[in-house]
């Protein structure tokens, strides 16, 4: 099965990522940015796909590693029979997609030790091994638009798009390597100084890290959280991805794969709020920027999720010749759900719409940005959709997407009484007192004492849980009381997890056949609902389980299958980072108003 999901560390330039196993193999990247055909893909098949694995050749190896404080330079110690090294890895900040720079350094720490270099380099997603050849004393890799080059001062053994070494590093000894991504057809980019990168890259990080407001018990997490969030997000344009992964499965051997390397309206808006909270207006207002070149124009045709840059032609199809993590498949590309219908969207951007405003006042187009928005919703509100989880079976009305919509009308509501924004607020009182009412309605089932997934259903829904967070109903409302009660005891796992919904993801409900695990956003979710009902000791408890949860560098996937204990799901999940974020902030209680 090889590296568990939880045994990798990420690296990234704010442009792509990658992800790096404990025993020192770069098993995922994807160049020249998040969303492109990866260059060593064996996480979703085996070696031959691509891998780079730097490490001692010693048979026994005991490994630790870390992140440098506040940074992402990953240290890995590898302790041998003859000797410890220390593997120094990093992503220095790209040139925006003009390149794509590794860093990886063999530190000698005590004694001999004998160490290996095998690179095995497939361009898109395993399946193209490039020609090689030597450039100076570099070694050259030339597949189509790509290039890579391997800069090192140790003797390469190159043969059929693999390169391989073997060579002893002493006590005081740093033998670098560097790999660089440049399109083929432009010239080589200069070469730098691999100490000098590596220090730049963690004053950089360190610096940034400094920034946040958050000082708080559990600011180590969070400030772990908040770099993943950044190290999500490409700076060239803000947008900011879910996961860097695509096609981790949620059930080990199934079918729940989905590609994650795009940007969510949703996950983008609720990252943006969590970096605000901590003290980084700047980052929200780079989000902002971009939500307003992406979805200039007919909010009608607004789509659910974008490519990095706000593309929105995402066509889903299948990579056949991998087998898939843990020989789960089909590996998918691309993301069918870019042409769904989902309404809770339009109330996430404009709730963060209106925290911005309070904060800085209207930008150009904003106010424009807001009416196109709630005009359309007056019509589309009340329409059936796919829901806050993607369902691929028959749309519904669904009560967390009703609600996000109320969200909207109500934001909107109060930027007209309190900053001057234009729009018909009696109309749009109206709506909002509408939904409100038809919601307690038809998505209350009065018996039970719950808010359902969808009017007239049984099944429960975790988004819920964020109905007193969004202001739906006081937090001290009966009904409110009784929905978190319902979903603690009837979608909670033995581990006190939360799923998303009932029926554990049969095909009947969403679509999709085969189950996955306790999605971890949920868990915050519940979290942050038992700490406004005022049930801390609960919440507290809760939230020191989940971080246990997370790796040893301080990451978490998707979801937790609490059967065979470990991550499971696309990693690192940004949802899972924003959502720590806010429970740690609304535990030490700073204002609940994401």
């Amino acid at each position: 099965m090889g590296a568990r999901i939880e045994d990798y560390a990420v690296l990234g330039d704010m442009g792509t990522a990658a992800l790096v196993s404990r025993d020192g193999s770069v098993d995922w990247m994807c160049v020249p940015r998040f969303d492109s055909p990866a260059c060593f893909a064996a996480l979703l098949g085996e070696a031959e796909h691509g891998r780079w694995l730097l490490a001692p050749a010693a048979t026994r190896v005991a490994t630790r590693r870390r992140y440098r404080d506040n940074t992402l330079v990953l240290e890995t110690d590898h302790e041998t029979d003859e000797g410890t090294v220390t593997v120094i890895d990093t992503m220095p900040r790209g040139s925006a997609g003009r390149s794509v720079t590794f860093v990886r350094i063999v530190v000698g720490r005590r004694g001999r030790v004998p160490v290996r270099s095998q690179l095995r380099i497939r361009f898109g997603y395993g399946l193209l091994a490039p020609s090689l050849k030597r450039d100076a004393g570099d070694l050259l890799a030339i597949s189509g638009p790509d290039a890579l080059r391997l800069s090192t001062p140790v003797d390469i053994v190159a043969r059929a798009g693999s390169a391989d070494a073997e060579f002893d590093v002493s006590e005081g000894e740093r033998i670098p390597f560097v790999l660089t991504w440049f399109p083929s057809h432009e010239p080589a980019p200069p070469h730098f100084d691999p100490e000098y990168m590596v220090s730049d890259c963690e004053r950089w990080w360190r610096e940034w890290a400094t920034r946040c407001t958050y000082h708080g018990e559990w600011r180590e997490a969070v400030i772990r959280s908040l770099l993943t969030l950044r190290a999500l997000t490409y700076e060239p344009t803000g947008g900011l991805v879910a996961a860097p992964t695509t096609s981790l499965p949620e059930e080990l051997g199934g079918g729940r794969n989905w590609d994650y390397r795009f940007c969510w309206l949703r996950d983008a808006t609720l990252a943006a709020a969590a970096m605000r909270d901590a003290g980084y207006v700047e980052e929200a207002f780079d989000w902002r920027e971009w939500l307003a070149r992406t979805v200039a124009g007919d909010p009608a045709r607004m789509q659910i999720v974008y490519g990095p840059a706000g593309e929105r032609h995402l066509p889903e199809w299948e990579a056949d010749w991998l087998p898939g993590y843990a020989g789960s498949s089909p590996i998918r590309i691309g993301n069918a759900a870019a042409g769904q219908f989902q309404l809770d969207v339009y109330g996430e951007i404009a709730d963060a719409q209106h925290r911005l405003v309070l904060e800085q006042g209207f930008r150009p187009g904003q106010q424009e940005i807001i009416g196109q928005l709630l005009e359309f919703l007056e019509s589309a509100w009340s329409k059936q959709d796919q829901g806050i989880w993607e369902m691929r079976s028959e749309p519904r009305h669904h009560t967390y997407s009703k609600v996000m919509a109320w969200v909207a009308f109500d934001r909107a509501v109060k930027l007209v009484e309190c900053c001057e924004l234009d729009g018909p607020i009696d109309r749009w009182r109206s709506v909002r007192d509408q939904i409100h009412a038809e919601i307690c309605s038809k998505g209350y089932d009065a018996e039970r004492n719950t808010f359902t997934q969808s009017y007239g259903a049984r099944e429960l829904d975790a988004a819920l849980l964020r109905l007193p967070i969004v202001g739906f109903l006081p937090p001290d409302d009966p009904r409110i009381v009784g929905t978190v009660n319902a979903i603690r005891r009837d979608l909670s796992n033995a581990d006190g997890l939360v799923l998303r919904y009932s029926s554990g993801g049969g095909e009947n409900v969403d679509g999709v056949s085969g189950g996955e695990g306790a999605l971890l956003a949920c868990s915050f979710w519940l979290v942050d609902a038992l700490t406004l009902i005022g049930r801390d000791v609960d919440a507290r408890r809760l939230f020191e389980r989940l971080l246990e949860l997370r790796n040893d560098v301080g990451l978490l996937a998707e979801q937790y299958d609490s059967a065979h204990q470990r991550l499971v799901g696309n990693f690192p999940q940004a949802l899972s980072h924003l959502a720590l974020v806010n429970s740690a902030l609304l535990l030490s209680g700073l204002p609940a108003d994401r």
